[in-house]
């Protein structure tokens, strides 16, 4: 059956009909190489609140990662809707290749044990600046997330899962993240949360 295939040889419609058959989120792990790197495209400026990348994972095709540069539920609740960003630095050796898999997801915590992050708040602005940059310089991107199916094949969800500000459900192990590797052997990886999660 389809989603007994390895993942490098999954199709989009292999995802696509498991995301229908399931009627539950796919949390999920994607290595793509990014093509198109872009703030989200909305009628009304103030809803613009993503940084959009298109991956290439062959042979799902493209995957569209959609990274929060703010928290509209935080700003709505009267919340401060900044976006606190970790950056853990490592270093590659091989270029990953492509792939789509399930994934258990993250846990912040067993990061943050392993290696001590300082979270500062960042600017809507000055966040999407950041991620495009590294976007369209990264050779590939990783990204941890839930996938979803509209018009595209898509993962958000891409930031601390633990209760914030404005949203009460505590969400444990679920965590998503988005790492760069950049073109001189570093690479970047992007943690987030929000107002009141730990």
């Amino acid at each position: 059956m389809s989603q007994h295939r390895h993942p490098r040889h999954r199709t989009r419609e292999d995802w696509v009909c498991q995301i229908l058959d399931t009627r539950r989120p796919i949390q999920a792990r994607v290595i793509g190489i990014p093509y198109q790197v872009e703030l989200e495209v909305a009628p009304n400026p103030n809803r613009v609140d993503h940084v959009w990348f298109t991956l290439k994972v062959p042979p799902c095709g493209a995957v569209q990662l959609s990274v929060n540069t703010m928290s509209r539920l935080n700003l709505l609740a009267g919340q401060d809707p900044r976006v606190r960003v970790g950056i853990l630095h490592t270093a590659w050796t091989e270029k990953p290749e492509p792939l789509l898999e399930e994934s258990e997801g993250l846990d912040y915590t067993n990061i943050e044990a392993q290696t001590p992050l300082e979270f500062s708040y960042r600017e809507h602005e000055e966040l999407a600046e950041m991620l495009i940059t590294r976007g369209r310089a990264a050779l590939r991107v990783e990204a941890w997330g839930e996938l979803y199916r509209r018009d595209h094949l898509g993962m958000h969800q891409i930031h601390s899962r633990r209760a914030s500000c404005a949203v009460s459900t505590d969400v444990l192990g679920r965590d998503g993240a988005i790492r760069f590797y950049l073109p001189d052997g570093n690479a970047e990886m992007f943690l987030f949360k929000y107002c009141g999660q730990p």
